[in-house]
């Protein structure tokens, strides 16, 4: 429900045609609830509710929607309703938009824009894809030193209207060199007649305009900032990147991330925007090399045949064992991924991380060893499966390869993500099916390994 009105209540106004009720029933509504209704609606009723909308109201709800959506109504909407919401969007917001949208329609936009935000809109598109620089907002207010805190508050009441933020104020020189940053609360409890120059606050901290999205997220939860100035190289200011842009970024890294992990190519867009060709390419790769990685298991067990028709039950453990070290695996590489992600983790831990992981392997594979070997001798104790009469030998042979297999799993699935970061790849490059993959044939190695030592001392002992 959003508001006091279902979503078929407002079809069926629309369907009625009753436009007052519509209006008063969107008046209503916070922005991102009308945005949450228009994704929920039929597609060809979009270009209605944006006709209702007052034109300031039409520009936020817009603001609102997701890029994919944003991008279905530039079609559905006139040439002259998209002017006014181009013209009235934060530059930041725009300029993501315009990322998205094919040239062709970008340059159609563009000479849509006012002279003043199409140099804007300009200046922010020259600058690289997933830099600071081009997803900054020239709308800060600049404030000089050498007024008081009274001038200053009388400024900022004449010009703040429209700025991105007013929580932070930005002093700089008359040549726009960033001086220091000033919260508003700040400014407020100074003395009026106080130079704002010398009033003391935290040290000013700032983005270049090169850095990448990566380094903009870093800051922000290094210095806990509600906004960032972005300078250039002779430090002075160009814009500022809001605390709700960085988590559009973080939301964008982390979901590339998520799709790496499960085994594929990062999609790079909506899924629904992803055409079948280029779903096919960025996951058909990744399940090629995982394939023919999984072949490798065929060879292992082929290397090992002679113990599989001496012992045929050695066979029946094979996806137990290697389900055991593929998950362990899985759960390590998970696990040091996102550490590193969150910076919990540096490449200089790499030794902790391996000592503590290889006494989890142990004492993790130890537990399920001994889970297997209770079962396989209770079920021969029961009379369930009789192991062809090598139920104690098939209980120590489970019991010591999980405890080698799942030992190898977290070492792989833990160091696997440091040796890419060191060669200056990215970590979640180590997917949990291709460490999985790794560890089945090793897995397998390990497993027919230990069964045809104990084989041999088993059958040493008889003769």
């Amino acid at each position: 429900m959003i508001g006091s009105l279902l979503q078929a209540d407002f079809e069926e106004i629309i369907r009625d045609k009753d436009w007052d009720t519509l209006r008063d029933a969107l008046s209503e509504l916070d922005p991102s609830d009308i945005a949450e209704l228009l994704i929920e609606l039929p597609t060809d009723i979009e270009g209605i509710i944006f006709r209702i909308l007052p034109r300031d109201r039409a520009t936020e709800v817009f603001e609102h929607l997701p890029v994919e959506y944003q991008k279905s109504l530039v079609v559905s909407l006139s040439l002259g309703q998209m002017q006014q919401i181009l013209n009235e969007m934060t530059p930041d917001d725009r300029t993501r938009l315009f990322e998205e949208l094919p040239a062709e329609t970008v340059r159609t936009m563009l000479e849509t824009l006012s002279p003043e935000e199409l140099q804007t809109a300009r200046q922010l598109l020259g600058y690289p894809e997933g830099t600071a620089g081009r997803y900054m907002t020239p709308e800060y207010v600049a404030l000089p030193p050498d007024i008081t805190a009274a001038e200053a508050l009388a400024r900022i009441r004449r010009t703040g209207r429209g700025k991105e933020t007013l929580n932070i104020v930005y002093i700089v020189t008359d040549k726009g060199k960033l001086l220091e940053d000033l919260r508003l609360g700040t400014l407020v409890l100074a003395e009026p007649e106080t130079m704002i120059g010398d009033i003391e606050e935290r040290a000013p901290v700032s983005i270049p305009a090169s850095a990448p999205v990566g380094d903009v997220i870093a800051s922000f939860e290094r210095y806990d900032r509600a906004a960032l100035p972005v300078v250039d190289k002779d430090g002075m200011i160009l814009g500022i990147v809001t605390h709700d842009d960085v988590l559009e970024f973080a939301e964008e890294r982390a979901t590339k991330e998520i799709q790496k992990l499960g085994g594929s190519e990062a999609l790079d867009a909506a899924y629904r925007d992803v055409s079948f060709r280029s779903m096919f390419k960025k996951r058909a790769v990744w399940l090629a090399v995982l394939f023919l990685g999984e072949t490798l298991t065929a060879s292992a067990m082929g290397r090992y045949e002679h113990a599989i028709v001496s012992v045929p039950m050695l066979s029946l453990f094979v996806p137990l064992i290697i389900s055991s070290g593929g998950n362990s695996g899985s759960q390590a590489t998970s696990i040091i991924i996102r550490s590193i992600a969150l910076q919990e983790l540096r490449l200089r831990d790499w030794a902790y991380v391996m000592r503590r992981e290889l006494l989890s392997g142990l004492a993790l594979g130890a537990f399920l060893g001994l889970i297997g070997a209770i079962r396989i001798i209770l079920w021969y104790q029961l009379g369930l499966q009789s192991y062809d009469d090598h139920a104690y030998f098939m209980a120590v042979t489970v019991w010591i390869s999980l405890i080698g297999v799942v030992m190898f799993g977290t070492l792989a699935g833990s160091m696997l993500p440091f040796i890419l970061r060191r060669v200056g790849l990215d970590p979640a490059t180590a997917s949990a099916p291709f460490v999985a993959t790794l560890v089945d044939v090793t897995g397998l190695v390990i497993y027919f390994s230990i069964a045809s030592v104990l084989m041999y001392e088993l059958m040493h002992r008889r003769i």
